[in-house]
């Protein structure tokens, strides 16, 4: 029987389409408990690498018949030998190409939508990680919107659209995960905007994201105005864009909110987040599509693969915007945290410019699933 790669790019394909994929992951069962490869149709069974080296043989019964059959481990190595193993048992079979590493950094592009002034928007969806970034193009112009720090993906996109990058922003000092925005700032000449309350201890230059901005892409125009938007950090900054798109950074996503602990500030920020979900928020249009920069799980994502809901549905079936008392909301976003995401301190001190690492120790940082939100 055949032994195939599987690019990240195909398994994402497969999990939008619904298709059924069943996974042999040999990583350790810890590693596996905390992150792994989810979807609708997709099955598991982890059985560690160092538990396989004998053979193949005892676990052939558990492996079925008529499903697509996926090798997965950290790094690719460990799954290319287990499957092979069962190749030779007559098992037709395939292993995650680059491994759970090549998974967590896949950026996959959907359209959300045309512009009312010409142009469109577009969401990449970094399935492996929850991370969601945005380009806005306009008239040859381009914005990068929560960028990851696969910046050629971005670059390249834009150069396929025939469009130039001239803006960068970032809603928030990110923790979970490295910012590209700087380097596509470095890379294209680009303008880099942050919110200069998340931006006191950077080491770069940058353009200060203030209530009253408004930034022009092209014929759009992405509103800053009055959306200042504290809570998940003390800069916390969500943009409207042509009028239609709420992006809101890590304040607020379609199953979920945001956690206000990532600075050791939480009982600080608590009261802050409130007012941003349940004033601030409020007072925007119902019709707004909700655009997060994250999500949790992957009941979050539209068919075609996408992460948006209107703003009016949100307020009207996420749990974290229906919390009548604030007692019960600061008990809520204090007491029920998930772990902190992994390395997060190391994270935010590359996004301010302080340390350099190098590309496999953010691989390394980054590691495991988003944990910006509060269920």
């Amino acid at each position: 029987m055949t032994v195939t790669a599987m690019t990240p790019g195909e398994v994402t394909n497969k999990i939008l389409n619904n298709e059924d994929l069943f996974i042999l992951d040999v990583r350790n069962n810890n590693d596996f408990d905390d992150w792994k490869i989810e979807g609708k149709n997709i099955a598991h069974l982890n059985i560690p690498y160092f538990e396989l080296l004998d053979g193949v043989e005892e676990i052939l019964d558990n492996i079925p018949k008529e499903k697509e059959i996926l090798v997965v481990c950290a790094k690719e190595g460990s799954s290319v030998m287990v499957a092979e193993m069962l190749s030779e048992q007559g098992v037709d079979v395939s292993y995650l190409q680059g491994g759970m590493k090549a998974w967590s950094e896949h950026l996959e592009p959907v359209k959300i939508g045309d512009l009312k002034s010409g142009g469109q928007i577009y969401q990449f969806v970094r399935i492996g990680k929850g991370c969601l970034s945005y380009m806005v193009i306009s008239n040859g112009e381009a914005a990068v919107i929560d960028a990851t720090r696969m910046v050629d993906v971005f670059i390249e996109f834009a150069q396929s659209k025939d469009a130039k990058i001239t803006h960068v922003l970032d809603t928030h000092l990110h923790a979970d995960h490295i910012s590209g925005g700087r380097q596509i700032s470095e890379q294209t000449k680009a303008l880099y905007w942050l919110p200069p309350k998340d931006a006191a201890e950077v080491t770069f230059d940058y353009q200060p994201l203030e209530d009253g901005n408004v930034i022009t892409v092209g014929n759009a125009a992405i509103d800053i105005h009055a959306l200042y938007s504290p809570g998940h950090t003390i800069g916390s900054t969500s943009f409207i864009v042509d009028g239609q798109y709420l992006l809101s950074g890590d304040i607020l996503f379609v199953d979920s909110i945001g956690r206000p602990d990532l600075a050791g500030l939480a009982q600080d920020w608590v009261g802050d987040l409130r007012e941003t979900l349940y004033s601030r928020y409020r007072s925007l249009s119902e019709k707004l599509i909700v655009l997060p920069a994250h999500f949790m799980i992957m009941d979050e994502l539209n068919e075609d693969g996408s992460v948006s809901e209107k703003l009016g549905t949100l307020f009207a079936e996420n749990h974290g915007l229906n919390v009548e008392s604030e007692e019960e909301f600061r008990k809520l976003v204090t007491e029920n945290l998930p772990p902190q995401p992994n390395a997060y301190q190391e994270i935010r001190e590359t996004n301010m410019g302080k340390i350099n690492p190098d590309l496999d120790k953010q691989r390394e940082m980054e590691i495991g699933p988003n944990r910006c939100a509060v269920r």
